[in-house]
């Protein structure tokens, strides 16, 4: 295990830590926006596991991403809810809209409803968009930018993902 793994797993088994509940909803989002198929295999001895079909390398890496940080997306059922697990709880969440990624909007967003009946609205993107869309007096975005400043000085690529719960007289 590396430095950030170990570093996260504190945090994410910590209710306690002042960014346990910022952890859980990244990983929530990185798990639930996306287009990604999940399929049950079976590997040589017969044992199943499952496997994700992507639209592309980058959505992939991102649901992957969530599964090693302890979000599992498992599959899609029969009733279009996300099946997912979390910190060894198995979440449905209803999939309510889907807006795909494409090159005008430079988002992908998905509206769901929470195993709590919760309504949330995922956004994941270009920063330069995302940006445009938060409030503008939020602490954090100002030190997301100076990250966001250094990669792009790096030439790597950066993606910023929001989300809100809304009341379903808004949905």
């Amino acid at each position: 295990m590396n430095f950030f793994d170990n570093a996260y797993q504190q945090h994410i088994s910590n209710p306690a830590h002042e960014n346990y509940r910022n952890l859980l909803a990244f990983n929530e989002a990185l798990g639930l926006c996306h287009t990604v198929i999940a399929e049950v295999k079976k590997d040589a001895q017969g044992s199943e596991f499952v496997a994700y079909n992507a639209s592309s390398p980058d959505e992939l890496a991102l649901v992957n991403g969530a599964r090693h940080l302890g979000f599992f997306f498992r599959e899609r059922d029969e009733d279009n809810n996300m099946v997912c697990e979390q910190l060894g709880e198995v979440r449905r969440y209803k999939l309510l809209n889907l807006i795909e990624f494409d090159s005008t909007r430079k988002r992908m967003t998905v509206v769901v409803r929470t195993p709590e009946g919760k309504i949330l609205v995922i956004c994941k993107g270009a920063d330069s968009i995302i940006e445009k869309r938060l409030k503008a007096d939020q602490v954090t975005l100002k030190t997301t930018q100076g990250f966001l400043d250094q990669y792009a000085k790096h030439g790597l690529r950066t993606l910023l993902i929001a989300s809100k719960e809304i009341s379903e007289h808004d949905y």
